[in-house]
């Protein structure tokens, strides 16, 4: 059922996660407020939609790491589809492309700057300059992609110490759900930073080696279908096998048959 948190942003629980039901605007609202208070705080901002809720209703160590988080946006339809079920109105997605434009948008015209974490450095490439080209008052203050290994404790806390001294406003972690909020919860205290947010494919977006699909696709609930034609090998096991597993947990919970953990 719906609930609402204690700043009064409506909210409503799936599979034992709680999605703020929050525009793009809204998101950017908060992330500007979270740079202005300049208090040293780590803000996380989750953007995901059924495949993080699907985990999340799994591991309940990621669960308690996404519903911490101070925003949860519903970047895919499922939760404004159960959102408008239980009643709410004017939902929309808030995916996290999207929340990274507006951003941007606002950041070219106040000077805010990003750091990005994740990816190849082919595509970080390609996307620093297509950033620099399209909104050149935007500052990017860095970025890194880590090696396909585990890093070692001192090599972690060089990225951390790197990623703190460049001072950003927003670090994007660009590793994939969950690795991304994991990644991001762990390390939550020592980074200095006033937002940071894991968001998936949104670099290659960015960068130009993969096209986002229409808006109007998106709205009608089929970007996830757009997506899946574009990257079947990346994509087959979580749209094909967990879209309907969620989709079976979520009748089962609506049912009130699903065994909670």
């Amino acid at each position: 059922m719906p609930i609402t948190n204690s700043d009064s942003v409506p909210e409503v629980r799936i599979l034992g996660s709680r999605v703020h039901l929050v525009s793009v605007q809204q998101a950017v609202d908060r992330m500007e407020q979270w740079i202005s208070a300049g208090n040293g705080h780590c803000n996380r901002m989750i953007s995901t939609g059924f495949h993080g809720l699907l985990e999340a209703s799994r591991n309940p160590v990621l669960r308690d790491a996404l519903n911490s988080a101070e925003l949860w946006t519903p970047d895919g339809i499922a939760p404004v589809w159960l959102a408008r079920l239980y009643g709410h109105r004017n939902v929309q997605r808030a995916p996290g492309a999207d929340i990274m434009r507006e951003f941007f948008v606002r950041a070219n015209q106040r000077g805010y700057s990003s750091y990005f974490y994740g990816e190849t450095e082919a595509t970080l490439q390609a996307l620093q300059t297509r950033l620099r080209r399209q909104f050149p008052g935007h500052r990017i203050v860095g970025a890194f992609s880590p090696p396909f290994r585990k890093l070692s404790p001192e090599e972690d806390e060089a990225v951390i110490e790197r990623i703190n001294a460049a001072r950003p406003d927003v670090l994007w972690v660009g590793l994939g759900m969950p690795k991304q909020e994991h990644w991001i919860y762990e390390r939550m205290h020592r980074l200095k930073v006033p937002v940071a947010s894991g968001v998936g494919a949104c670099f290659s977006f960015f960068a130009g080696t993969v096209r986002r699909c229409p808006d109007w696709v998106g709205r009608i609930g089929f970007e996830w279908a757009y997506r899946f034609l574009q990257e079947p090998k990346k994509l087959w096991r979580r749209d094909l096998i967990d879209g309907p597993r969620f989709l079976l947990q979520l009748g089962l919970d609506l049912a009130g048959l699903r065994r909670q953990s």
